[in-house]
């Protein structure tokens, strides 16, 4: 059923798109992820979602950057380099071969590439805080960039502890908490209302029915951001879920593309 008190709903049934509501996808993955089945995880196949979808920028860190040593960054490069717009990357921090001097070198030679960084802490194990992560939050602390977290209620690694640390310790990084702690939504929204660089972003969060309007109501709709985890879900799916939320259309157009237009352009990635 169309959502009939949303003029953006109608038209997203009618065309598949709105015009003027472009969608920013902060949260996005790329190629095959070892152990696991992903049936369209290669660039030219996630780029025919992203076009369908009428995605205007997709902020990805790829699985192998994130997990092999050998190929790392080329994984993440490649893809932008080819490609361009609407591809950009979080350089994946590789806990297990952290290497600051290599990481930082290719942050600084490729701003058109990279926004950020992406932390995935509870495959390694390693709080967000702890003392190997710190010259990459120095770095993203002084120049203003962003850091995608895997975030998950009750983690020991990148929990709404960990997270509130870095927000404090890091105020110049806009922090962006992949799946909103999820399950620890009254948490995540103390902690985004606390430290304005903390953004709530959906992967994940549209499986509990409400919890966006909660976000809404208690936060308010300019510090959540659309993501989908693509391709591990459904682009279409995220769309219509915010569609069909009881929240505004002003809402709507906050999270689809004018947050994430404003914290690009705060960093001149726009």
């Amino acid at each position: 059923m169309i959502n009939e008190k949303s003029a953006l709903a109608r038209e997203f049934w009618e065309k598949g798109y709105v015009e003027d509501c472009p969608i920013y996808d902060f949260h996005g993955h790329m190629h095959e992820m070892a152990g696991g089945f992903l049936p369209a995880p290669e660039t030219e196949q996630m780029l025919h979602t992203i076009r369908r979808a009428h995605i205007e920028s997709f902020i990805f860190s790829s699985h192998i950057a994130l997990n092999s040593p050998e190929i790392a960054e080329r994984a993440n490069l490649e893809p932008v380099r080819k490609v361009g717009r609407p591809l950009r990357a979080y350089l994946g921090v590789k806990t297990y071969d952290a290497d600051w001097e290599r990481d930082r070198a290719l942050l600084e030679e490729n701003p058109d590439v990279y926004v950020g960084c992406k932390f995935l802490l509870d495959y390694f194990h390693v709080p967000l805080e702890g003392e190997r992560h710190v010259p990459y939050w120095e770095y993203l602390n002084e120049h203003g960039l962003l850091a995608l977290c895997h975030t998950w209620g009750w983690s020991r690694w990148d929990g709404p502890d960990n997270v509130e640390r870095v927000a404090k310790t890091y105020p110049n990084v806009s922090i962006l908490c992949g799946h909103s702690m999820h399950g620890e939504w009254d948490r995540a929204i103390a902690i985004a209302k606390e430290c304005p660089n903390v953004y709530l972003e959906l992967t994940a969060v549209m499986d509990d029915r409400g919890v966006l309007e909660r976000f809404v109501g208690e936060l308010g709709s300019e510090r959540i951001l659309f993501g989908t985890d693509l391709p591990w879900f459904s682009t279409f799916y995220y769309i219509g879920a915010i569609l069909d939320a009881d929240i505004t259309d002003d809402d709507r157009r906050n999270i689809f593309y004018r947050n994430g237009k404003k914290l690009l352009a705060r960093i001149g990635r726009e």
